[in-house]
């Protein structure tokens, strides 16, 4: 099992990754903009209840009782204004949130559906399903919450500023001058906790790729009696997360003491000088009672402000994981100008001198001057023991990788002049380990051809041997298969699949070991719905029981990404090499 990985993107920490974010979130100018007019509303309506509190003093007690009554409903006024602004602000900012969430997610689904194979071998998927999960929910949190928040705090502050210089310029000017001794600490320990942030992120996709990893793998868990050691494994997995959690939570814990202390004691310093003037008779009760007010307020925001910091930047680490899958760029692609393929489809395939080494293993050849013609409708068998790179041949026809040099065709076109998309539209796959969605039974016949009717289902389920099965199931075609296909066998999975490919209806078909697990009856049941299948189709089976290839027109024996032999099978069996071996050695174990 692999370890997770430890990389941090550099990149990805910048707080300039949130552009992203807004890039998106500015498709929506009008909630945008009813989000920015509550806000100001709300930090208008809360400026203004302080100044409030000094009319009362001021002028309301010194006035009487009307008075009084009076600078208390312009309060209250005041405080409706508030509530309303809020609710508003609350919801615009909220829906902005999930909105940018929504469209986030979708744009790099779309993306990754686009990326090759090769993409997924280096990049787990589990950690992949991480970042639309975990990674969009900070980032919910971020443009639903955090923006908000210290947007109002920014408007607070700036306001409660310039409410405090128009009050007392010189109390106001000895507030300020502690301003710079508190921006040090949130620039010195933001960066730390930046840092810590990220990486916290990562362990929690760790623990995500693990969970999937072992639950999907249960079975052999238990059965090699391991499950102390994965037990032990995912502990050590979620101390790690709550390590790094416990060393940004420190960090920006000392972040937050160290702005307070050092915001509250400038305003005590400041209140003790306004208490001076106030007794020297300077300034008025009322003008003292609104600056600290105001002070708090400012304080209050410039604590906000520390404390929402640290979620941007994990908005911000979060914002550069999905921004790297966003921007990824497929290594498969169609060009500028891709040729369209002939019609009518025929069904042949061409490999000229191909050579091809994966992206994960590029020391080692997995095809090597690789050339070979299957004419239309003919059905080739591909035999060799295991890393010859038979399968290679499957991957390369679909074009999921491009060789290092050659050329692979389907119908004399080139496969990098065309579409990929319209190459495997001609191409019908029933590979070893099938795959069954966690869907119903009719949508994962359906992913042969999506508009398919069910008298269409039906006729391409009977032609796979499937339908008796599919009828005695609950609720028939729309029965759930579970994970995996979890309330199927694997013969009726096997079948199911092979009448996806019935669907398909395409020209060239591809079988990949297809009855290999199978027990007799199964492998019958299955065979019989192939022989139908492989009618007027170009067809390339991969087998490595020689008894299932006998009746092929051809048979290409490969060995060390080469082809060594071919011919029928009566030609092979006599021919005294690879393949002779490889059947004396089957058909003797058979008979013993």
């Amino acid at each position: 099992m692999a370890e997770p990985s430890t990389d941090v993107a550099p990149h990805s920490r910048k707080i300039g990754n949130l552009f992203m974010i807004w890039r998106i979130a500015s498709n929506y100018p009008v909630q945008i903009g009813l989000a920015a007019i509550a806000l100001l509303l709300a930090a208008s309506s809360t400026l203004g209840v302080p100044y409030s509190f000094k009319l009362i003093i001021d002028r309301g007690f010194g006035s009487g009782s009307d008075d009084i009554a009076r600078w208390f409903q312009y309060l209250l006024l005041l405080v409706l204004v508030m509530a309303i602004a809020t609710a508003m602000r609350f919801y615009f900012v909220s829906w902005l949130g999930e909105r940018v969430v929504a469209d986030l997610r979708i744009a790099v689904q779309a993306n990754l559906m686009r990326l090759s194979p090769s993409f997924f071998e280096e990049n787990r998927p589990s950690e992949i399903a991480s970042r639309l999960t975990a990674d969009t929910t900070i980032i919910e949190q971020v443009v639903g919450t955090t923006i908000s928040v210290a947007l109002r705090n920014i408007v607070m502050a700036i306001g409660g500023i310039g409410v405090l210089l128009y009050l007392s310029p010189k109390l106001a000017g000895l507030m300020l001058f502690a301003i710079p001794a508190i921006l040090v600490p949130i620039i010195v320990l933001g960066r730390q906790v930046r840092s810590v942030s990220r990486s916290s992120q990562d362990r929690i996709a760790d623990v995500g790729a693990m969970v999937d990893e072992v639950l999907g793998a249960m079975k052999i868990v238990q059965a090699f009696g391991q499950e102390g050691r994965e037990a032990s494994r995912f502990v050590g997995a979620v101390e790690n997360v709550f390590g790094t959690a416990r060393r940004r939570i420190a960090l920006r814990a000392v972040m937050t003491a160290i702005i307070i202390l050092l915001v509250f004691s400038s305003i005590t310093a400041v209140i003790w000088q306004g208490a001076l003037d106030v007794k020297a008779g300077n300034i008025t009760g009322g003008t003292i009672a609104a600056f600290v007010l105001y002070g708090g307020l400012v304080a209050g925001s410039f604590g906000a402000l520390a404390e929402v910091y640290g979620d941007l930047l994990r908005g911000a680490g979060a914002a550069g994981r999905l921004g790297e899958l966003l921007t990824e760029q497929p290594g498969i692609a169609a060009p500028p100008n891709p040729i369209p393929m002939p019609e009518p489809a025929r069904g042949r395939v061409t490999f000229d001198h191909v050579v091809f080494h994966y992206p994960t293993r590029p020391d080692v050849s997995a095809l090597i001057d690789f050339t070979l013609d299957i004419e239309p409708g003919e059905t080739v068998a591909v035999v060799g023991p295991s890393g010859a790179g038979k399968t290679t041949l499957f991957q390369l026809i679909q074009r999921f990788y491009d060789p290092a040099s050659g050329v692979v065709s389907i119908d004399g076109v080139p496969l990098p002049a065309t579409d990929p998309s319209w190459a495997r539209a001609r191409i019908a796959m029933v590979p070893q380990e099938t795959v069954i969605f966690a869907a119903s039974a009719r949508d994962n016949l359906r992913y042969g051809r999506w508009d398919s009717s069910d008298e269409e289902l039906w006729a391409a389920a009977a032609a796979a041997n499937a339908a008796e099965f599919l009828k005695k199931l609950p609720m028939g075609l729309d029965t759930y298969m579970g994970e995996g296909g979890a309330r199927l066998s694997g013969g009726q999975r096997q079948r199911l699949a092979i009448a996806r490919a019935i669907l398909r209806d395409a020209p060239i078909l591809l079988l990949d070991e297809a009855t290999s697990a199978l027990d007799a009856e199964s492998e019958r049941l299955v065979q019989d719905a192939f022989d139908r299948l492989m009618r007027a189709r170009t067809t390339i089976v991969i087998a490595h029981r020689l008894a299932t290839v006998r009746a092929a027109n051809r048979i290409v024996v490969m060995e060390g990404g080469k082809i060594v032999e071919q011919g029928s099978h009566d030609q092979l069996a006599r021919g005294g090499g690879l393949y002779e071996r490889l059947a004396r050695l089957q058909f003797e174990g058979l008979a013993a």
